[in-house]
């Protein structure tokens, strides 16, 4: 494909994604974050590709608890194998930057969500699970938080990464409003019409307490700023959802 097309851009979004499947299937998603990356990093290099885009993830940011979440926190305590394979990936990037002067964002993305979301991420599932009536499990005792962000923001995002010129810099791409899950519960009641049956489970030893995004070296640098609300991309998903039923 390299060969045949000659990009000038590589937007590495491929992975295997999630938390708690990543205990699992260790070696698998090793395999493919890790080695994947390695494999786009040294074709990216061998074809002389002028910018690559590394998608991230705000885990990397792990056992940390300074909120918001900064560029330059530490990364060395992560808390999923999925959570390091991504500080890993990062890490590689850089290496092809120093030693080949491969030109590498890596955008460190928090909680993405919208229309066509993957069935198996919270709030595909949990709109699945109101929607049948069927029982909802809360991990732990709904305080934990998470920095929504809106699919089009990111891929707003995105774009403006591939209009910059940096030999290698991360960026938080995030919406910087962290929401607590029963919070999000809550607004998908609303938005759906219909109430959960909560099944109330011990917190996962994966699961961070909050991400929160500082945004403020992306918006100096990027120009990158977030135009949905957490509300309005649950009432935008939730349009899309009910029309698939």
């Amino acid at each position: 494909m390299f060969r045949e097309a000659r990009p000038e851009a590589v937007v590495h979004l491929a992975a295997r994604a999630g938390v708690r499947p990543s205990l699992l299937y260790p070696e698998l998603y090793t395999s493919v974050n890790v080695s994947g990356t390695v494999c786009l990093l040294e074709l990216s290099r061998k074809f002389e590709v002028r910018q690559f885009i590394f998608a991230s993830s705000s885990s990397v940011y792990g056992k940390f608890h300074r909120v918001p979440f900064a560029e330059d926190d530490p990364i060395s305590k992560p808390l999923s194998v999925y959570a390091a394979t991504k500080a890993a990936g990062e890490m590689l990037a850089f290496t092809y930057s120093h030693l080949y002067r491969l030109p590498v964002t890596c955008l460190r993305l928090f909680t993405v969500f919208g229309p066509r979301q993957r069935p198996d991420l919270a709030i595909r599932s949990f709109a699945q699970l109101i929607q049948e009536g069927r029982e909802l499990p809360v991990f732990g005792d709904g305080s934990m938080s998470r920095d929504y962000t809106y699919v089009s923001d990111v891929v707003a995002g995105i774009d403006q990464a591939l209009g910059s010129n940096y030999r290698f810099e991360i960026f938080n791409i995030g919406n910087s409003h962290p929401v607590r899950l029963d919070y999000m519960i809550e607004t998908l009641e609303r938005a759906l019409g219909k109430s959960a049956k909560r099944v109330h489970l011990p917190a996962a030893a994966t699961e961070m307490p909050v991400t929160f995004a500082s945004l403020e070296k992306s918006r100096r640098l990027l120009g990158y700023a977030p135009q949905v609300s957490f509300e309005e991309g649950i009432r935008l998903f939730v349009d899309w959802f009910k029309g698939r039923h």
